[in-house]
């Protein structure tokens, strides 16, 4: 139990730990929904294969956009393009950085689908069974049939308990000739994503490794900054409901007096505490306003220290006075009470 709570803990840390374990999770639910789904091939010339390609290609398309949709940074992409320029800029490479890293974790359980489908062959055998060369593997010259006669006896290659062409080609030997090469391309393309993988990986940090960290941490910077927005406007939501409900009953006590209905009152400590948290925010217009104004024009990512008044009236701006300072004189006075 207390690995299961480190690697839970371990998926909580960051937003990318969190999407490659959600990745990792979709990935064995596809495999888990291949072992579970009832592969039932119609056995029909002009059905085998659309059933055969549609179950190989269908399945990833929809997983893959579950990786989308499951992917939290997706509805962040989306604002960040579609938002007005304001007083911060768009970079381009960030974006793309953003969407190449959900499309790259959106990737896993489709690749997982069509390699295990493969593998499988079932898929292949199912799509391709009328395309088998009976002339290398059977004997096309035995029985006397017409092609469309043919093609319907070899759709029916995968359906073996309706199977009636052994005298054109065995069963056996057309299923395994299909599985085969189905294996061949599975394992091909096994071998093909693992290795794009490793250039990813390993190219990547040799070319743009200065562009990739920059894209990198402005990347987690969008994803820190809304979530500590959301959670700023969550406290200031929650203040700002506090002082409205403890105003109304403030503003029903003399009903509350007459009714004889005693409530006890809060300290007043808590409503200043809360009344600071609004940062002088107090109505809804203006808090529609800050909302507006956020997503219109967000603050320049430019931070200036504040400014310290002085005795002369410096604000900091420049540079401060270069007078001299005179020597400080400190005098020491002793009092005697003789």
């Amino acid at each position: 139990m207390d690995k299961f709570r480190m690697i839970f803990q371990f998926f909580q840390s960051n937003q990318e730990s969190f999407m490659n374990g959600i990745c990792g999770i979709m990935a064995l639910a596809s495999t888990q929904m291949y072992s579970a789904f009832d592969f039932n091939c119609p056995c029909l010339p002009h059905y085998n294969l659309a059933y055969g390609l549609g179950i190989l290609l269908v399945p990833p398309f929809i997983l893959f956009l579950l990786g989308f949709v499951l992917n939290n940074n997706i509805s962040m992409l989306a604002e960040e393009w579609r938002r007005p320029q304001g007083q911060r800029g768009k970079d381009p490479s960030v974006l793309r950085y953003m969407f190449c890293s959900m499309a790259q974790r959106a990737m896993i359980a489709p690749a997982v689908w069509v390699s295990v489908t493969l593998l499988d062959g079932k898929c292949v055998t199912c799509a391709f069974c009328t395309s088998v060369p009976v002339a290398a593997l059977g004997n096309a010259s035995h029985p006397r049939l017409s092609q469309g006669e043919i093609q319907r006896v070899l759709a029916r290659i995968p359906c073996k308990e309706i199977y009636n062409g052994q005298q054109l080609i065995a069963n056996e030997v057309a299923v395994r000739y299909l599985r085969c090469i189905s294996q061949a391309l599975g394992w091909c393309f096994v071998l093909l994503m693992t290795t794009l993988a490793f250039l990813v990986r390993s190219l990547r940090p040799c070319f743009s490794q200065a562009a990739f960290l920059k894209s990198r941490y402005w990347s987690h910077y969008i994803d820190i900054e809304r979530k500590l927005f959301d959670e700023t406007c969550a406290e200031h939501a929650r203040s700002f409901a506090k002082v409205c409900i403890q105003q109304f009953f403030e503003g029903m006590s003399t009903e509350l007096v007459a009714a004889r209905c005693h409530l006890p009152r809060k300290a007043p400590a808590d409503a200043g505490e809360a009344a600071e948290k609004l940062l002088g925010i107090t109505d809804q217009g203006t808090m529609n306003m800050a909302l507006k104004n956020w997503h219109r024009c967000k603050p320049p990512l430019d931070l200036h220290p504040p400014a310290l008044p002085t005795g002369n009236g410096w604000a900091g701006e420049g540079q401060p006075p270069t007078h001299p300072s005179a020597p400080r004189r400190e005098t020491a006075a002793y009092y005697s009470w003789v």
